[in-house]
């Protein structure tokens, strides 16, 4: 999902496009903004884990004494959750990688350059030949592949947790149950809510951020481009933090009701 303004969008609006801007293609393989700006991502989180642990002391100082507290809250939470010190240590980075990265993909989205550095291609407007501008970088989570993604990820952690803490017969117990006709039907209604997290997953993370994406590209387009959209970027910069939050929260919980004894 792809929205950008066009070079002739001054006479016809902005051009909101479904598909991902293809930059490239490398052995088949189409190579998108939304997907560069996630790579980008990843070289992000990569430095400032490495920046962020090389000097670690044994006394800590302001700067990681804050992390250890804020990794340490985390940490707590999620092992009262879980109600268990093992099960925490398992899945601790699993839910702590799925925020950071999606934390810092919705922010990098809100960067300068984002959806203004690119290439020009020559596209068809009414017959005759116009410039469009496509974006290096693009916000990852416009993207419904990307949304996807993550929420295959999440799914199948969830559903592994299942059978491999309880087995592969005592949890699919929970969705075929032949002991009378309501546990049947209960049953099959515990799978489809199971297979709908596919969709709430991915659409939830990618509506919010798709709509605070055009709701920005819309006022700057309207408005003065320097202050009204002030506000409305430290807004998505919540916006971001709390999507985040809420697919961690989730995919944490999903896995607590996952890996609990069927009744």
């Amino acid at each position: 999902m792809t929205l950008i303004p066009t070079a002739y969008a001054a006479s016809e609006g902005l051009s909101i496009h479904l598909a991902p801007e293809v930059l490239t293609t490398v052995g088949g393989l189409p190579i998108t903004s939304t997907l560069l700006t996630v790579w980008l991502t990843m070289v992000v989180l990569l430095i400032a884990s490495f920046f962020g642990t090389r000097r670690l002391k044994l006394v800590p100082g302001g700067f990681q004494n804050a992390l250890e507290l804020l990794i340490g809250s985390v940490y707590d939470y999620i092992k009262d959750v879980l109600e268990s010190e093992k099960l925490a240590k398992r899945f601790f980075p699993l839910i702590m990688t799925i925020f950071l990265f999606i934390l810092a993909m919705n922010w990098m989205g809100l960067l300068p350059g984002v959806d203004s550095i690119g290439i020009y291609s020559e596209v068809e407007s009414h017959g005759e030949a116009a410039s469009k501008l496509v974006p290096f970088f693009h916000p990852p989570a416009t993207d419904l592949n990307i949304t996807i993604a993550f929420a295959l990820v999440a799914f199948v952690a969830i559903e592994l947790a299942g059978v491999t803490l309880l087995g592969v017969w005592k949890y699919g117990g929970k969705f075929i149950n032949f002991h009378s006709p309501l546990a049947f039907v209960i049953g099959l209604i515990e799978l489809l809510s199971e297979m709908a997290r596919l969709i709430s997953f991915s659409f939830r993370l990618f509506g919010n951020i798709f709509a605070g994406k055009t709701l920005l590209m819309v006022v700057m387009f309207l408005a003065t481009p320097y202050v009204l959209p002030v506000p409305l970027i430290a807004y998505e910069l919540f916006v971001g933090f709390i999507q985040a939050f809420i697919f961690a929260i989730l995919t944490l919980y999903f896995i607590k009701i996952a890996i609990e004894e069927p009744h």
